[in-house]
């Protein structure tokens, strides 16, 4: 197979839209598969895992490659579900090919926009397949005039269904003016009906009109009343999918196999084979930038897209080989290593089947590379090329998990693990001070998939409890204290007294300003290792404290009974000494968010983030009518805000989140954050 023959397909599309069964049909006309699986009966080939059989639903990618015509289709099957959109992020940064599937009893729907979005950011040529056409009710035109209105004017029927309701039996092309028609079997090849002949040539004129503005030369043709060859509106109309400048859009059913005959065409006739548009964004070892033609005489190079790990297989990465020939035996360059690859797969679902070679182009598989996951770059030692890896959502939502079996901790780090391979969008931390471990996610659902799969796959039993906020103390005003550990009993003795000076700072900084030597400079450390450990525990709260200059100013020593623990202990209660007379404060953590919504939520998005003490920072005219809404707010005002945002947008609206500082906390608040903390520390 050559490069130029191959095309890379991501099929998108809301949950329940049909995807997995155009998928089904795709490979059945194909004639990969002798007979199609359906998601109720969970024998699909890309709903493979017991995850998906059980939800009736794809949660993770899923490659199906096809022969058709002499071409190397990889079809590539991703969730609808906005909880995986990390799966819909990585496979949209290396395709240049994607069929976006409306239910056409439904009309568009939230995922739609989303994923056409996001098609459109990256730049990937898209056909429209309005699935579903033989269910009740469906009125075609007003299907074609709601997604042109939410998708764009570029939007263009290649066909009108003929039939209608359950009647519906089949569509005209109106490229090429034929006629398929569903005979009960099979779509097969018929006359156009009468009484739709006007709408179809009034449809194949305004295919004609886009052809001709495509150049010059077909525009005055155009004008000169002259016809176009079926050759001349294959190549315009491919141009001008390929700029994005056209989408074009069938009708059918995937369930029927109606229209996936033509799909698999327009794949070829109008999709970007490889090396169309522009190559992944690269760089050197040395970070320059570097441009990589999708060429099989280039050195090797290949980015990692998708990581799944099997329970017998083990880690596979799915990978798009960008440049040159990737070989069983090969040394590849990767994360500042050099390793060989001793298996290559062609995946198809959940099977895989060996290969010797994958090239330009092409997807496939490895497997047995070390610390190797989504957003790596494989390369020639001999030339290495690092691509730009996608960018992937922040966790917004966070849960602290509890094991019900302490037995089950020393296999709770590596199943986390594992997990986070697979989806990047999943975030683990421990919390230190809170003693929390903490599961990060996009939702509240997407968590409880997270930990479903604990208990399913891994076998770990867990409940969860509230993310405690990690608050800091600090001070605002200036004061001395006093510390004297003194403790003289006969024998080795302990002896120390210190007079600090705490003021507020910049960050935790220790100082001295002795004179005459009342403290011998030995024991500076000391004092110093006491002020420190004293900052870990604040008086009003127990917080640790920061903002903090402590200042030895005096003290005295004594000749046999002083030591280090003791102007240690007196530096420690030298600052507690202080601290209630430094006008101490609680701060609370800042976190920068962006929300992404659709315009006309903006005013209840702003509403609802004042009522969270948030203070907005900029407000941005995104594409397709999105805004984005910068605002700073306190951590502990948005534990939920995920689940309220859903609420306020239906599900169109997403952000992201970041820490910035630690601010005043104010004052009517302070005394319940120190009552909770005084609770907690019981």
């Amino acid at each position: 197979m050559k490069t130029e023959n191959i095309r890379n397909v991501v099929i998108l599309g809301h949950q329940g839209s049909g995807k997995t069964s155009l998928v089904e049909s795709l490979a059945y006309v194909a004639k990969l598969i002798p007979a199609k699986g359906e998601v109720e009966k969970k024998n699909t080939l890309s709903d493979y895992t017991p995850d998906e059989q059980k939800r009736g639903g794809s949660i993770q990618t899923a490659v199906i490659p096809l022969e058709y015509g002499g071409y190397k289709i990889n079809l590539i099957d991703i969730p609808g579900n906005d909880d995986f959109i990390s799966e819909t992020i990585g496979v949209t940064g290396v395709v240049k090919g994607a069929v976006l599937v409306v239910d056409a009893s439904v009309g568009v729907q939230v995922g739609t926009i989303k994923h056409f979005n996001q098609l459109k950011k990256k730049g990937v040529p898209t056909f429209i397949y309005v699935n579903k056409m033989d269910k009740e009710d469906v009125e075609f035109e007003l299907v074609l005039e709601e997604i042109r209105e939410k998708l764009g004017k570029e939007v263009i029927s290649f066909c009108y269904p003929l039939g209608h309701d359950k009647a519906f039996d089949g569509f005209a092309n109106a490229v090429d003016l034929k006629a398929h028609i569903y005979n009960g079997k099979e779509c097969v090849d018929a006359e156009i009906y009468p009484d739709k002949r006007a709408k179809i040539l009034e449809l194949h004129n305004t295919i004609v009109e886009e052809v001709a503005k495509t150049n010059d030369e077909l525009l005055e043709k155009f004008f000169n009343g002259e016809e176009f060859s079926m050759e001349e509106i294959r190549e315009a109309l491919r141009i001008g999918v390929l700029k994005g400048e056209l989408t074009p859009l069938i009708v059918g059913s995937a369930t029927k196999n109606i229209g996936v005959q033509t799909l698999l065409k327009m794949f070829i006739n109008y999709l970007p084979n490889p090396n169309d548009l522009k190559p992944l964004e690269a760089h050197d070892e040395a970070g320059n930038d570097k441009v990589v033609p999708t060429d099989v005489n280039q050195p090797f190079s290949a980015y990692v897209f998708k990581t799944v790990v099997d329970p017998y297989a083990g880690t596979i990465n799915l990978l798009k080989v960008c440049s040159g020939v990737l070989k069983v035996g090969d040394e590849v360059y990767v994360n500042g290593s050099t390793q060989r690859v001793s298996m290559l797969y062609q995946m198809t679902g959940k099977k895989l089947d060996s290969v010797n070679e994958i090239i330009a182009g092409d997807i496939g598989a490895v497997t047995r590379l070390e610390k190797v996951a989504s957003g790596d770059t494989l390369s020639s030692p001999k030339s290495i090329t690092i691509y730009k890896p996608v960018k992937y959502p922040t966790a917004v939502i966070f849960k602290a998990i509890v094991l019900a079996n302490k037995n089950d901790e020393s296999k709770l780090g590596p199943a986390l693990a594992k997990m986070q391979l697979e989806d990047p969008a999943l975030e683990v931390k421990r919390n230190n001070e809170t003693k929390q471990l903490l599961l990060g996610g996009l939702s509240d659902s997407h968590i409880a998939y997270a930990l479903e799969k604990l208990k399913s796959v891994y076998k770990i039993d867990l409940t969860t409890e509230k993310m405690k906020i990690i608050y800091r103390e600090s001070i605002k005003g200036t004061a001395e204290g006093d510390g004297r550990y003194v403790k003289q009993s006969g024998g080795s003795g302990f002896y120390g007294v210190v007079k600090m000076r705490f003021e507020p700072a910049e960050e935790n900084v220790f100082a001295e300003e002795i004179f005459g030597g009342s403290v011998p400079k030995n024991y500076f450390p000391a004092v110093e290792k006491g002020f420190f450990e004293a900052l870990q525990s604040g008086l009003l709260a127990g917080f640790p404290v920061i903002g903090v200059k402590g200042v030895l100013v005096d003290g005295k020593y004594h000749p046999v009974d002083s030591n280090e623990q003791a102007f240690k202990m007196a530096g420690i209660l030298a600052f507690k000494d202080a601290y209630m007379k430094c006008k101490p404060i609680i701060l609370e953590p800042i976190i920068r968010i962006k929300v992404n919504v659709e315009s006309k939520y903006t005013g209840n998005i702003l509403s609802d983030l004042n009522t969270r003490r948030a203070r907005i920072q900029n407000i941005e005219e995104k594409e397709h009518g999105y805004q984005e809404i910068e605002a700073l707010v306190p951590e502990a005002e948005i534990i939920d805000y995920v689940t309220q945002l859903k609420s306020l947008t239906q599900a169109s609206g997403f952000f992201n989140r970041e820490f910035v500082a630690y601010e005043e906390l104010p004052e009517y608040l302070k005394d319940k954050v120190i009552q909770e903390n005084a609770v907690k520390q019981q």
